[in-house]
């Protein structure tokens, strides 16, 4: 009896432990599904994810680039598509805002221009508002923008676009030549600063010739702007602008030629301000003289000045050049140096670094050269043309409060008069920033103008 009692135990604790072991089975059996679950639902959703990162490309409008340069900007609204009306229309894949600049060939060898990835993206732009184009469409709409698209045929011309500058340079009997830059399809850039930027020019350059690019400037508004200085028998002349014949003969011919076909990519700095530091290269490459930027204040003569340009920065150990910038170059035609800068643009062209194809352009390039005496160029100090930070420059609108401040303007426009053939406004941090009664620009205004005192000649 006791026996068969044992054996009744026996058998009930081994139906326990089959129980156990059953129920451990199932767990397990049931966590092994539920990792299958998840993981095929995740590699799900990567396919569907991959698939439509194939199938559907959108390369978005991408913002301005907040940052420190010799340039003047405005956006052109927001990102996606911009509605007009009931109309919707595609914005395009990179920035082409308004710029106003502020801003014989030596043989031609095939330069390599960075060419477009062979991605989904960089190929086609799909279905960019109602209809998908290009990129080469795109790229030769925003040209379009910037180039004469009205006027008799031969105002757009290349031919046409050289023989103006070189008649005028000769009709005109004039020292020394001086150009600008406003690469914008409207006027709207063109305010009473930078028309007293060329009233300071004339007033210490009564001789000058000045030339300034600009499809809006050539036209029947920008020549009533214009009269005023005409007028009064100063040599300024308007010039629609040819890119492929500015560029022509030097290695900038290819790169824009790859722009247009769509192999170089813009980047998404602003089409028309990497024109721009191109355009003024190439105009001193072929022409020689001197360019400005529109929000660039001259104060006395340039004449002394050969083959120069100026220092941004120094290293306040060292006392060695730190940056250089473009806003001021004073270089004679066909100048090594120049053709170095060209080169260089075409060779390490990227739209998608602010100041890469500008001030750090320039500041490679010197880098590279200097102490090769075959260049032979001058590198000024930072007073000569930027006396003034472009974080600091706000303090020079800012008029006195008291005796101390008022010492301070005072010295500071003295120092500046003394040392300074010119002074860059920084038009991108200072274009809001009122001229306040007794500041150091008060009073350059007051003795630079031409046109607010009607006697002035």
């Amino acid at each position: 009896m006791k026996e068969g009692k044992t054996t009744k135990a026996v058998l009930i604790g081994c139906r326990i432990h089959h129980d156990q072991k059953s129920a451990s089975l199932f767990l397990h059996h049931h966590v092994q599904g539920v990792k299958r679950f998840v993981l095929g639902f995740v590699f799900l959703v990567l396919l569907v994810y991959n698939g439509a990162a194939v199938f559907y490309v959108h390369v978005p409008f991408f913002p301005a680039v907040n940052s420190p340069a010799n340039f003047s900007s405005s956006s052109e609204g927001k990102p996606g598509l911009h509605r007009e009306g009931k109309k919707e229309k595609p914005s395009l894949p990179f920035r082409i805002v308004s710029l106003h600049a502020l801003s014989e060939a030596l043989p031609i060898t095939r330069f390599p221009s960075p060419v477009v990835p062979t991605t989904a993206a960089a190929a086609t732009i799909k279905r960019h508002g109602r209809k998908g184009h290009s990129l080469k469409w795109h790229v030769g709409k925003a040209i379009r923008k910037l180039e004469p698209r009205r006027g008799p045929p031969e105002s757009r011309s290349g031919p046409e676009f050289t023989a103006r500058i070189r008649d005028f340079f000769r009709s005109s009997d004039c020292n020394p030549r001086f150009f600008m830059t406003l690469i914008s399809p409207s006027l709207d850039s063109l305010g009473d600063r930078e028309i007293f930027a060329v009233e300071s020019l004339f007033r210490t350059h009564r001789n000058a010739c000045l030339v300034i690019i600009s499809n809006s400037m050539d036209s029947e508004p920008g020549r009533r702007l214009l009269k005023r200085f005409a007028d009064r028998n100063f040599h300024i002349a308007a010039v629609k602008p040819n890119f492929a014949a500015a560029f022509k003969g030097t290695p900038a011919e290819i790169w824009f030629r790859d722009l247009k076909s769509g192999r170089v990519r813009p980047g998404d700095v602003s089409l028309a301000q990497n024109l721009s530091n191109l355009l003024r290269l190439a105009l001193l490459y072929k022409f020689g003289g001197i360019y400005l930027d529109t929000d660039v204040v001259v104060l006395r003569s340039f004449t002394g000045l050969r083959n120069a340009i100026g220092a941004q920065t120094v290293d306040v150990e060292t006392g060695k050049w730190s940056r250089l910038n473009n806003a001021v170059l004073v270089f004679d035609r066909s100048h090594p140096l120049v053709y170095k800068f060209i080169e260089e643009f075409a060779t390490t062209f990227d739209g998608s670094k602010w100041g890469h194809n500008g001030p750090y352009l320039v500041s490679r390039v010197v880098e590279r050269v200097e102490g090769n005496s075959s260049y032979n160029f001058t590198v000024l100090p930072p007073p000569a043309f930027y006396p003034v930070d472009w974080s600091r420059i706000s303090g020079l609108f800012q008029g006195p409060r008291d005796r101390i401040q008022s010492s301070w303007v005072r010295r500071k426009l003295e120092r500046i008069k003394k040392e300074s053939f010119a002074v860059h406004l920084w038009n991108r941090q200072s274009r809001d920033v009122e001229i306040e009664d007794g500041s150091v620009m008060n009073r350059i205004m007051t003795e630079y103008c031409i046109f607010c005192n009607s006697s002035s000649s």
